[in-house]
C-alpha cells in the first residue's frame, strides 16, 4: 500500500480548479504538468504507475530537473501523444510540444523486470489521458496481481 497526504485536499462536486503544483515532480501526470487545473484521482494513478516501474527498475522512471525537463522526458520515453489525446488540447502542449514527434519506447524496455501482465498494467496507469486510466479499483483486479491473491480453498 502507499499513502502520501502531504498534499491532500477534500474532493467535492463540483470539482474546483486547482494548481499543477501538485504531486511530486517525478510523479506529476503530464496533464498537469500541461497546466490543467481540473484534475482528480487519475492524477494519483499517473504517480502509482512511476512508483510501480521505478520499483522493478530500481531507479525512477522519469527524473525530470523542472516541469519541461519531466514533459520533455515523459515524452521522450512514452511517445508523443497521439492525435486525438486531450493532452493536444492544453495550452501549454500548443505553446511548446506540438511540433515534437517522439516514439514510443516498447514498454519491455522501458522496465525489463516486469512481466507481460505488469507491462500490460503499467500501460494501463501511465496513459496520457486521464479519462483513460485504469482506475484503483481495476487496477487492483487487474490479473498482474493474481499471483498475490490467497489460494482458495
Amino acid at each position: 500500500k502507499l499513502a502520501d497526504f502531504g498534499l491532500a485536499r477534500a474532493g467535492g462536486i463540483p470539482v474546483r480548479s486547482y494548481t499543477h503544483e501538485v504531486v511530486s515532480l517525478w510523479y506529476r501526470a503530464p496533464d498537469v504538468l500541461l497546466g490543467s487545473r481540473h484534475y482528480s484521482t487519475p492524477v494519483d494513478i499517473w504517480s502509482v504507475g512511476c512508483i510501480l516501474a521505478e520499483m522493478a527498475n530500481g531507479r525512477p522512471l522519469v527524473a525530470g530537473t523542472s516541469e519541461n525537463d519531466q514533459l520533455e522526458r515523459i515524452f521522450r520515453l512514452l511517445g508523443s501523444p497521439p492525435p486525438g489525446n486531450s493532452l493536444l488540447e492544453l495550452p501549454e502542449y500548443q505553446r511548446s510540444y506540438q511540433h515534437h514527434n517522439y516514439p514510443a519506447t516498447p514498454w519491455n524496455q522501458l522496465v525489463p523486470k516486469l512481466p507481460p501482465s505488469g507491462l500490460d498494467l503499467l500501460s494501463r496507469l501511465l496513459t496520457y489521458d486521464p479519462s483513460q486510466r485504469i482506475t484503483a479499483q481495476a487496477a487492483l483486479n487487474h490479473p498482474f496481481f493474481d499471483a498475490m491473491k490467497p489460494a482458495k480453498r
